[in-house]
């Protein structure tokens, strides 16, 4: 039996040309080369060293995000090897499985393959998908879980069949295990429930409670990672959630800034046109699967907007919402042909979206021209992917100078330094961030034996090199400077000291300074290199 209300049923499938499929699927392939191309020619970031350092543990969580991002790039790695392609190998599958989710969805609400072509299209012309996916992140896994558990409640919607509860359970919990703001996505779920007719049912049905409890079954390693460490991720996040500042507008144009940097300047005006529409016919009809779409977007994006009044929204936080809108888009576009709009405004429309998908499929292009083609800097130092490359240069001098001074062991307080150098040096030589230990509870010994007793190498970005070693018996001895230099352009200097007369504590208490990661005290106010700043100049443009 089909739960469904009638109105909502789309009309039988309609079916394109095959050569018109032909070229689409020659451009999705064409697009995920591109894609693997960029996986392989860009240099790791920062944040993709220190998740790979994650997949040489075996935590069971993490301060900063669930373990299932280092999961993913410990397949990756041991199919390829620690290679920049092996680290990112499980981003670069995450995209197409997350495109036939995609697709299937709204393949089943209109019947017609041309909308759900239109939906994966709208996938590749935004920039965060069809090239910066190919960067891992936990959001790379979070996308086509949250996605999973979409098309689960989809089949729901489509079947009557209850068991589907216990799926979207599943992939709820793994949505979870990949980032803890999948979360914005429950009051998706409760609106899925509560506003159509069939509330009463599933309110009554063990269903929904059974996919809630493998759900949190699933969540388990998270939970009893925080037990064991006094909720200490919880508090980190619940910390950020609940910081108050004052009124910033600056950081409201960043935020939408880097929405249409990101999804695209014509594409996510037609998006969110879409999901309101879809919204408004969601909620009049009671279409279980049009709230669904609706409220997956509406609510985490409403969330961001009245963040950004107060503080700057990260590059990734918004973006597993954008594939929900994509859905709720195409399938709005195939409706309103069959609700008795206007033949001028259906046709308007529909030029606006194929615009928005080849304007979007231009700028992937040109962006990836950019960085992998070209030999330019045109952003400077503020460059989202230049200001986090020529790490090498770094570790190359550091390997230097760990010979000329008889140090063993390298010593920062940076985790960006300290991922990268790990990234670059490997196993040869201990590597430690000396405070924020807070990032590395439950990891294994780095090396004690090489770092008790023996002299270390100092290194820290310029000019926060004044550190808390001030208030040890550590003895520093200037080495010099090392220079981080992207296509010409000075991007960063590094101080290098020879460090002798301490050893540091890899486990201090929580009220320790050494403890204490700096954004949870608040003191970290360093601007760092986004996707922030590219999306704001690809707007500009």
């Amino acid at each position: 039996m089909t739960i469904a209300e009638p109105e909502t049923r789309a009309p039988q499938s309609e079916r394109p040309a095959l050569q018109p499929l032909l070229w689409i699927a020659a451009l999705i392939v064409a697009m995920t080369a591109l894609r693997c191309i960029f996986a392989i020619g860009l240099e790791l970031r920062t944040d993709e060293a220190y998740y790979w350092t994650w997949s040489k543990e075996s935590t069971l969580s993490f301060l900063d995000h669930p373990p299932m991002i280092a999961w993913f790039i410990r397949l990756g790695t041991a199919i390829f090897g620690d290679t920049s392609f092996g680290v990112r190998f499980a981003g670069l599958l995450a995209m197409p499985i997350s495109q036939l989710l995609l697709a299937d969805i709204v393949r089943r609400v209109t019947h017609d393959i041309r909308a759900a072509i239109l939906a994966v299209l709208m996938m590749e012309a935004a920039l965060y998908y069809g090239l910066l996916m190919a960067k891992v992140a936990p959001d790379v896994a979070l996308i086509p879980f949250g996605l999973a558990m979409a098309w689960s409640l989809v089949r729901l919607t489509e079947s009557g069949d209850a068991r589907w509860w216990l799926a979207a359970g599943l992939f709820a919990g793994l949505a979870l295990l990949s980032k803890l703001t999948a979360l914005m996505l429950v009051p998706a779920v409760v609106a899925f429930i509560l506003v159509p007719d069939w509330r009463g049912r599933w309110l009554r049905s063990p269903y929904p409670w059974a996919a809630l409890l493998i759900a949190v079954v699933v969540f388990s390693p998270v939970l009893i990672w925080n037990g064991m460490h006094d909720w200490a991720s919880f508090r980190f996040q619940f910390v950020r959630a609940t910081a108050t500042h004052s009124i910033m507008l600056r950081t409201l144009g960043e935020y939408l800034g880097l929405q249409f940097g990101q999804v695209g300047p014509v594409l996510l005006p037609v998006v969110l046109f879409g999901v309101g529409l879809t919204a408004w016919r969601g909620y009049r009809h009671r279409d279980p699967v049009s709230v669904l779409l609706a409220t997956a977007v509406l609510v985490p994006f409403v969330y961001f907007l009245w963040k950004s009044l107060t503080l700057r929204v990260g590059d990734t936080w918004p973006m597993f919402i954008w594939p929900f809108g994509f859905a709720a888009a195409a399938i709005d576009l195939t409706r309103r042909a069959h609700e008795g709009w206007p033949a001028w405004m259906v046709t308007r429309s529909m030029f606006w979206a194929r615009t928005a998908i080849a304007s979007g499929i231009v700028i992937v292009v040109v962006v990836f021209l950019y960085y992998i083609v070209s030999p330019w800097n045109f952003i400077g130092k503020t460059d989202p992917i230049g200001g986090e490359a020529g790490f090498a240069q770094v570790a190359s001098r550091a390997e230097a100078e760990l010979q000329t001074s008889g140090a063993t062991w390298i010593a920062t307080d940076d985790y960006r330094i300290y991922a990268m150098l790990r990234w670059y040096l490997g196993n040869r030589v201990p590597v430690i961030q000396i405070n924020e230990r807070s990032r590395f509870l439950g990891f294994r010994d780095p090396g004690m034996s090489a770092i008790a007793g023996h002299t270390g190498l100092y290194i820290a970005r310029k000019p926060d090199d004044t550190s808390l070693l001030a208030s040890t018996s550590a003895v520093l001895t200037p080495l010099g400077e090392v220079q981080r230099i992207w296509r010409g352009r000075v991007m960063d200097t590094y101080v290098m000291d020879k460090l002798t007369g301490w050893t540091p504590d890899l486990s201090p208490p929580p009220d320790s300074p050494f403890y204490k990661w700096r954004q949870l005290a608040g003191d970290d106010v360093r601007p760092r290199a986004s996707g922030r700043r590219l999306a704001l100049a690809i707007a500009e443009r």
